[in-house]
C-alpha cells in the first residue's frame, strides 16, 4: 500500500453535497464525473494530499443507494493507493480476504479499482486503486 488514496462518502444529492463540502473544506470541487461501472456521479476534493470523494447513485437500486437506505449518508469505503493492483489483488486473497470482483475495473479519477469485502476488514469497505498511466 502505497497511502490512503481518498476517503469515498455516500450522499444522497451532490448538488446538496458539493457546496456544504466546498464550504467545509474551503476549496472548489477540482472534478465531477459518472462513474457507469458503479452506477455513480462523484465529486472530488482536494486539500494538500487529502482527497474526498462524494458518491451519488444515478439508480434507485444502485449500491450507492442501497447504502444510504440501510446506513444513511456518511463514509462509504476508504481507498489505498497501490503499485500494482492485479498483485495486491492476489497477495490479499492470499491473505485471506474477501475480493469483491476478479478483476480489476475502471474507476472514478482514472483509476484501476477493487473492493475488498467488509467481512473481512472488520466492517470497512476498503477500494483497492491504482493510478491508470
Amino acid at each position: 500500500m502505497l497511502k490512503v488514496e481518498h476517503i469515498g462518502i455516500a450522499v444522497k444529492d451532490l448538488a446538496n453535497a458539493v457546496p456544504l463540502f466546498e464550504r467545509l473544506l474551503n476549496t472548489n470541487c477540482y472534478k465531477t464525473e459518472e462513474v457507469l461501472s458503479e452506477r455513480v456521479k462523484t465529486a472530488f476534493f482536494q486539500k494538500g494530499d487529502t482527497k474526498i470523494e462524494l458518491l451519488e447513485s444515478i439508480e434507485a437500486d444502485g449500491v450507492i443507494a442501497r447504502f444510504i437506505e440501510k446506513k444513511g449518508e456518511g463514509i462509504h469505503h476508504i481507498a489505498l493507493e497501490v503499485e500494482d493492483i492485479k498483485k495486491e489483488m492476489l497477495r490479499l486473497e492470499k491473505a485471506g480476504f474477501i475480493i469483491l470482483n476478479t478483476e480489476p475495473k475502471l474507476g472514478a479519477d482514472n483509476k484501476l479499482v477493487c473492493f475488498l469485502h467488509p467481512k473481512s476488514t472488520n466492517g470497512v469497505l476498503i477500494e483497492l486503486c491504482q493510478s491508470i498511466q
